[in-house]
């Protein structure tokens, strides 16, 4: 994905991590970091995931810095 810092396993920049997302609309590919819970576990991810509140359980790769100075996850895939 065009911006998204690829991964390196030699340090903890940008990681794929499995996460709840608060977002409006699942056709996103991005997100603030203040739309994401990072989660330990995909169980864990899942179990905290409500379409009631619009939190979908996903895996994220990131934190990525944006051109406007604000930290992003990139969507990998909706679990």
């Amino acid at each position: 994905m065009r911006g998204m810092v690829p991964l390196d396993p030699q340090t903890k920049v940008s990681q794929m991590q499995y996460a709840v997302v608060y977002v409006p609309r699942k056709s996103r590919k991005r997100f603030p970091a203040s739309c994401v819970e990072i989660k330990k576990s995909k169980v864990e991810a899942l179990k905290s995931a409500s379409d009631i509140d619009k939190k979908y359980a996903a895996i994220v790769v990131g934190p990525s810095k944006s051109s406007e100075g604000q930290f992003i996850y990139y969507l990998s895939e909706w679990l």
